[in-house]
């Protein structure tokens, strides 16, 4: 199973799993030789465990509830609905579950679906198999995987949908220096630690301006605030 090569971002946003364990892996694919493929890929792996495999949203909403999936690798495309609505509904029923969209279309507007449905790793058709372990291993940690080359091409696109330059600065004026600043470091995928190193001050402090800049924004996650801000212009990834 072979997709190509491209180029991810992967900003922390916490850790959901301990590292020490086994993952639960469940699989939503409606191909039976897609899903066999991945099904054998993960029973290779000694960390990862697959608990089951579900052909339809409705399928995948239910096993994932059953299973208390750790991780569910979703198709974009399902039987009975879009991966992203399926994704939505398992999001809902088990907060815990990391979603990791596999096969994917090369689409912004696919991407941004996928996001807002609680995704938290975006794999196209170009990625390899090496590159779906990856993303479900970090996907346990709370790491999120996106195409670089998609994820800009579709900020490029939202930003040209902001026709007044004026609201962006009207947006930008409501952020503190620091605040930008850590909006920004959140871009570059660096974590609490790190970021508190480079700006000299304390890891608690960094998180209050996390905590400040999410609520301007008025989204839920750190991934979310760097979408955002990105969107708005007030960084470049």
């Amino acid at each position: 199973m072979h997709y190509g090569v491209d180029r991810y971002i992967i900003p922390p946003v916490g850790s959901s799993f301990d590292s020490g364990g086994t993952l639960r892996v469940l699989v939503v694919e409606p191909h039976p030789l897609l899903a066999s493929a991945l099904t054998r890929l993960l029973d290779s792996q000694q960390d990862l465990t697959l608990c089951g495999v579900s052909r339809t949203g409705a399928e995948a909403v239910a096993d994932a509830q059953r299973h208390q999936a750790d991780v569910v690798v979703v198709d974009f495309e399902l039987p009975d609905m879009t991966g992203p609505a399926a994704a939505a509904l398992i999001h809902d029923r088990v907060p815990g579950a990391a979603i990791v969209f596999h096969g994917a279309e090369e689409s912004e507007t696919a991407l941004f679906d996928a996001i807002d449905a609680g995704a938290i790793a975006y794999l196209t058709r170009s990625a390899t198999a090496d590159k779906l372990l990856e993303a479900i291993r970090r996907a346990g940690l709370g790491e999120v995987l996106i195409p670089v080359s998609l994820f800009a091409r579709a900020i490029a696109r939202q930003r040209r949908t902001v026709a007044d330059s004026l609201e962006r600065k009207h947006r930008a004026a409501i952020f503190t220096t620091r605040e930008l600043e850590v909006l920004r470091l959140l871009g570059e995928g660096l974590d609490t630690i790190t970021m508190a190193e480079r700006l000299g001050i304390a890891a608690h402090t960094v998180e209050w301006h996390v905590r400040h800049v999410i609520e301007k924004l008025g989204v839920h996650s750190k991934l979310q605030a760097v979408i955002a801000g990105a969107r708005l212009g007030l960084i470049d990834l």
